[in-house]
């Protein structure tokens, strides 16, 4: 039975890509922070197969790499806003916390390492269609790590070593720890609780959407494709059916969600705007997607219809929430007496 180290296991991607994973019979080491909390990982957390690790990228022991096969790094400050807060905490997780970790994976004798980058990488897109070997112009301190990892995977890899970079498109769709910080989810959460969708920029902006689940099909699927396919390689990850504009999105929620309201806002400080070919991984690995964009609004809209998301969950929010935890831990500094609060 195979050992992986999944990193960012308590997050949007990383509890189903766990989930996954023990259900194709391989050991899962889930490593993670888990700042938005381990009650997410309740559907597998007494899984024999399952090792929950709360740890740091940036500080643990080379000795969880013993006997493992193949890393899947979804670590890090999950997105532009939150990568923002304190760029210098960015570049001490994303970018240096995600080197040692790749380097000493190396060292330990890890064989596949699984990279998750992001389209964010293209920021504003010279042209349409864009491919893997096409120039990047990240426009944020989180693609901008996105790259610097890259650069970093592609330096050291040898015979040994297989890094594979994986450029993910703009998830969406419903996930154990949710994204209420994401396109189609935040618009189909406001439409479903407050009957309006807000198009920032004037909705002109394009983007590559792809599922989570498909996401986390696409990882298994470079981790059990030949090495001779994926050594060393990039993939845009996502499908070239699914580049929209914004507008367009605000359209597909209110097919979904009657009675909706949309408001344009015509300004928007962020201007990134890029659209993607996903022919790559289809050509070398027969990968598609599955899932289209209304099916994820659809299967959104029951979740909270049936009570089974909570659009008050704080947790859902990543920007909020990483501001909150580190309000908390200044006030708990500045109060606590001998180690104590009370």
């Amino acid at each position: 039975m195979k050992k992986i180290i999944v990193t960012g296991a308590g997050g949007y991607v990383g509890i189903p890509t766990c989930q996954s994973l023990l259900a194709k019979n391989y050991q899962v080491i889930a490593l993670d922070r888990y700042f938005f909390g381990q009650d997410k990982l309740a559907s597998i957390n007494q899984h024999p197969h399952l090792t929950i690790l709360k740890d740091d990228i940036r500080y643990c022991s080379p000795d969880i790499f013993k006997g493992v096969h193949a890393v899947i790094d979804l670590a890090g400050l999950s997105n532009d806003a939150s990568a923002e807060i304190n760029p210098a905490l960015t570049v001490s997780i994303n970018y240096k916390g995600s080197e040692r970790f790749a380097r000493e994976a190396k060292k330990s004798g890890v064989e596949r390492y699984i990279y998750a980058s992001s389209a964010s990488v293209y920021g504003a897109g010279s042209k349409e269609a864009l491919k893997e070997t096409d120039p990047l112009a990240p426009q944020t301190e989180y693609a901008k790590s996105k790259v610097a990892i890259e650069h970093v995977l592609t330096e050291i890899k040898d015979d040994s070593f297989s890094p594979t970079m994986l450029r993910n498109a703009t998830i969406f769709g419903l996930a154990p720890r949710m994204r209420f910080d994401l396109a189609i989810n935040i618009m189909t959460m406001r439409a479903w609780k407050e009957r309006v969708v807000y198009i920032m920029g004037g909705g002109e902006q394009w983007r590559p959407f792809v599922h989570v689940n498909d996401v986390v099909s696409a990882l298994v699927l470079i981790l059990e494709s030949p090495k001779s396919k994926v050594h060393g390689e990039i993939f845009n990850v996502g499908s070239s059916e699914l580049n929209y504009q914004i507008k367009q999105l605000a359209q597909f929620v209110v097919d979904v969600i009657p009675n909706v309201k949309i408001h344009t806002i015509p300004d928007d400080p962020d201007k990134r705007t890029y659209n993607v070919s996903f022919d790559k991984i289809q050509r070398v690995l027969d990968y598609k997607t599955k899932v289209h964009v209304h099916e994820g609004i659809v299967e959104i809209k029951q979740a909270l219809e049936k009570g089974i998301l909570n659009p008050d969950d704080p947790t859902c929010y990543t920007l909020q929430w990483y501001k909150s935890l580190l309000t908390w831990d200044s006030r708990i500094k500045e109060l606590s007496y001998n180690g104590t609060i009370v």
